[in-house]
């Protein structure tokens, strides 16, 4: 009929959708609740650090040491020259 395709509703109510699988049991739906997701999910923690034009690989090197992870490098807020590194690495509990 012209092409038209008819998407389906999805799975019946009371049929456990694709979550079903991932989450404990009694779930409605399967689907899984707030505290599902911020139980699988990784926390990181955050950290600025000014980086000094001579000795960029140390103060990286050094941060890396510590298990954090160089995200990004901009230039400082009130002087472009000025160089800062963010840094993140993952949350222990």
């Amino acid at each position: 009929m012209g092409g038209v395709r008819r998407q389906s509703a999805g799975p019946a109510r009371g049929t456990p959708g694709p979550w079903a699988r991932a989450c404990p049991a009694g779930r409605l739906g399967g689907r899984p609740g707030a505290s599902d997701y911020s139980r699988l999910m990784t926390k990181w923690e955050y950290a600025t650090v000014p980086l000094l034009v001579h000795a960029t690989k140390q103060i990286l090197d050094t941060w890396g040491e510590d298990g954090w992870e160089l995200v990004q490098v901009v230039p400082g807020p009130n002087n472009p020259e000025q160089l800062v590194a963010y840094l993140k690495r993952e949350k222990t509990s």
